[in-house]
C-alpha cells in the first residue's frame, strides 16, 4: 500500500477474534457440566493451576501447545503424557477436547467464563464498587450486607479506587450503575 499499511485479511489469533469470548464460553459450559456430572470439586481450580503452574511456569511447553509447530497428534499425547498421569480424569478429558479442536488458546478465557458461570449457577454474582478511598475491612462488610439484602443475589465484591472522585461509592451491578 502507498502508506505502508499491510491488509489484514485473516485474524492473526483467535483471541483477537470478537467471537472468542462466545466460543469459551460453550467450553466453559461443557466444563462445569462436565465437573458437575462426575462430582468433582475444585476443577476450575485445577485448571487455573494447569494455566499458572504449568503454562505460564514453562513458556516453551505453552508455546508448543497453543501454536502451529506441533501437530494435533503429537498435543494430544503430550497432555496424556504430561496432564494424564497427575490430572482429573475431567481436566485431561477437556484439555484433549480442546487440544482435538486446536482451541487450546482459548483456555484463559474458558477459565473466565467457566468461573462466571459457577457464580451464576451458585446464585452469586460480581458487583464492582468504586471509592475515593481504600475502603476499610468494616465498610466492606457493611457494604456487602447491604448489597446482599438489597439484591436477589449474593454479591461478590470487586472494590476499585478511583481518586477523581470526590467522596462517595459507585456501585456497578452488571449494566446499572448507582452513584451515591
Amino acid at each position: 500500500m502507498a502508506d505502508g499499511q499491510e491488509i489484514r485479511t485473516r485474524v492473526s489469533s483467535v483471541m483477537d477474534d470478537p467471537s472468542a469470548r462466545a466460543i469459551a464460553r460453550v467450553y466453559a459450559t461443557a466444563l462445569v457440566d462436565a465437573a458437575t456430572s462426575a462430582g468433582v470439586d475444585g476443577a476450575l481450580d485445577e485448571l487455573a493451576s494447569f494455566l499458572d503452574d504449568v503454562l505460564e511456569a514453562h513458556p516453551d511447553f505453552h508455546s508448543i501447545l497453543v501454536g502451529m509447530a506441533v501437530g494435533r497428534d503429537q498435543k494430544l499425547a503430550m497432555i496424556q503424557r504430561v496432564v494424564g498421569p497427575v490430572g482429573t480424569p475431567v481436566l485431561t478429558s477437556f484439555l484433549t477436547t480442546l487440544a482435538r479442536h486446536e482451541r487450546l488458546e482459548l483456555l484463559p478465557l474458558v477459565l473466565d467464563e467457566a468461573r462466571l458461570i459457577e457464580n451464576t449457577r451458585g446464585g452469586r454474582k460480581s458487583v464492582q464498587v468504586t471509592s475515593s478511598q481504600p475502603l476499610d475491612a468494616e465498610t466492606l462488610e457493611s457494604i456487602r450486607a447491604s448489597l446482599d439484602s438489597a439484591l436477589p443475589f449474593t454479591p461478590i465484591l470487586d472494590t476499585r479506587v478511583d481518586s477523581s472522585l470526590i467522596g462517595g461509592l459507585v456501585v456497578q451491578v452488571e449494566n446499572t450503575v448507582y452513584d451515591s
